[in-house]
Order: structure tokens, then C-alpha cells, then sequence
């Protein structure tokens, strides 16, 4: 698949902020793939259609991100306002509850969501989050102010959005040769259409000051899967791992460290595929 045809087959949703794009295949019980940054639903293109074999998949590119409309401000981007713009789409496509895979930064915009509606969410697939700061470690982070806002500026130009991107699937995959120039059309594109002020609001602020979210971590009642690449050199799940496993209170069966780095759903999205399949279906 082109990145043009996945474009093609997203549909709107008006939020109060600007147009959310997504996509809304197969039908069943509903999957929402939630991305992170600086990614969009594109992410999980190599999954979209298995899964859609037997459920619903919804897979939205969050306001700022893919194909949705980037607005001017930056309060917009924080985690809370993306969780609540989710659950609004989730309204509008009278989607009362669903399963929730998220990776990266979706993780900040699902505890955020998790606060404000536990009940929504059927079970949790956790795949290369944000859990605890202990094993946060970002490629970047920036100060708040003028210059910050230029170099996430940059990422708009064709040079430094190349740059950024092969430093980031360098670090961010065990093998980079996998990235071709289709694959990195999905991911660059975004970025040279200006898709930068969310970028901006994450790596200087979130990044800065982690939101502590042990709270309504410890209170999840509902059944969890944690998919992670044992390599990943952004989120260290042995710097967490214990605290994780326990505050989760994981299953031991549900835990499964894969050959990847970050960006596991191009690594090994059949492995994942699978693993969630075996998860919801038992």
C-alpha cells in the first residue's frame, strides 16, 4: 500500500479542534490502534487489514499527526485534550467500548483516557509505551521557547526531515534497510505539510515533565497484553520492567519481549498480529 492509497481510504471526523483522519475497516468487536509520536495510523498499516479479518479496526491519525489538521496553538497537544478528542470520535462512531492497542506517546493520551473513562476500554495492548519515566529515554528534548520552535520548524524542510527520519528508524529498528522509500513517504510526508506543532508540544513539555500516572495505572481492572522489542533504546522496559509487571499486575503469559528495537509494527507486525489475536480470542 501507497501512503496516497491509505490516505484514500481514511474518513473525517469534525472535532472541536480541527479534522481528525481515520481509518474504519471490518466489522466485530472494535480494535482502536492508537500511534505516537512523531508517527500517525500509518504506523500500523502491515496490521490494519488481519485484524480487520475479525474485528473492527479503528486507527486515527491524532490531531496534529498524518493526514489531520494541525491547528495553530500548542495547549491543544496535550495529552488530556488528545484523550478527550478520541473519546469524541469514538462518540460520534457510537463505539460505547472497544480494545485499545497503543504504542510510544499513546501511552500519555491512553492513561489520560483511562482517567476519564476506564469503563470504555475492553482489554489493553501495550506495545512500546510511556509508562514511567525510569525508562523514558527520548531522542530529544527541548526547552520551551523561540529556538525549540525553529528546529521543530526544520523538520518541515525536505534536508532536515530526511536527517531526523534516518537517525530515528537508525536508532529506532534493528534493521533500517527494512524502511523503504514507499514506507518513508507515510512518515515524511506529515512533516513537510507542517505537522510539527504537536511534535513541538511533546518533546518540550511532556518530555520535561512526565505526568505521573501510577494512580490510575494501579486501578486497571481489565485484562492486559504487553507486547515490547527487548531492544528498544527509547523506552527501556528493564529500567521498569518490575514496576511495570507489578502496578499492571500482568499475567506472566501476557508478557512478550520480541526481536525489535521501538518501532515494533514494522519490525514484526505478523508476530504482534498473532499475539493479539490469541489475546482477545481467549
Amino acid at each position: 500500500m501507497t501512503y496516497s492509497q491509505f490516505r484514500n481510504e481514511q474518513e473525517s471526523f469534525l472535532s472541536t479542534h480541527g479534522t481528525i483522519k481515520y481509518i474504519d475497516k471490518g466489522k466485530g468487536d472494535v480494535i482502536v490502534l492508537l500511534h505516537g509520536v512523531p508517527t500517525s495510523g500509518w504506523l500500523y498499516r502491515k496490521m490494519i487489514d488481519t485484524l480487520a479479518i475479525t474485528h473492527r479496526v479503528i486507527v486515527p491519525d491524532m490531531l496534529g499527526f498524518g493526514s489531520s489538521d494541525s491547528p495553530k496553538g500548542y495547549d491543544i497537544y496535550e495529552p488530556k485534550e488528545h484523550a478527550k478528542r478520541l473519546l469524541a470520535l469514538m462518540d460520534a462512531l457510537k463505539i460505547a467500548q472497544w480494545n485499545h492497542v497503543f504504542h510510544d506517546a499513546g501511552g500519555l493520551w491512553t492513561w489520560e483516557l483511562l482517567k476519564l473513562a476506564p469503563q470504555r476500554v475492553q482489554n489493553l495492548v501495550i506495545l512500546n509505551t510511556i509508562i514511567y519515566e525510569s525508562g523514558f529515554k527520548p531522542p530529544i528534548r527541548f526547552t520551551k521557547g523561540f529556538i525549540a520552535r525553529c528546529i521543530i520548524a526544520l523538520y518541515s524542510n525536505w534536508i532536515s526531515t530526511n536527517a531526523m527520519l534516518k537517525g530515528l528508524f537508525k536508532s529506532g529498528l534493528v534493521d533500517d534497510d527494512i524502511m523503504d522509500k514507499e514506507a518513508i513517504e507515510g512518515y515524511k510526508k506529515p512533516l513537510l505539510e507542517g505537522k510539527t506543532k504537536a511534535m513541538y508540544q511533546f518533546f518540550s513539555n511532556t518530555c520535561n515533565l512526565l505526568p505521573n500516572y501510577s494512580r490510575v495505572i494501579k486501578s486497571l481492572k481489565i485484562p492486559k497484553l504487553l507486547i515490547w522489542g527487548k531492544h528498544d533504546e527509547f523506552l527501556v522496559l528493564e529500567k521498569m520492567k518490575e514496576q511495570v509487571i507489578h502496578d499492571l499486575k500482568l499475567d506472566s503469559k501476557n508478557i512478550h519481549e520480541i526481536e525489535a528495537k521501538h518501532f515494533i509494527q514494522e519490525e514484526q507486525p505478523d508476530q504482534i498480529t498473532n499475539l493479539i489475536g490469541d489475546f482477545l480470542n481467549t
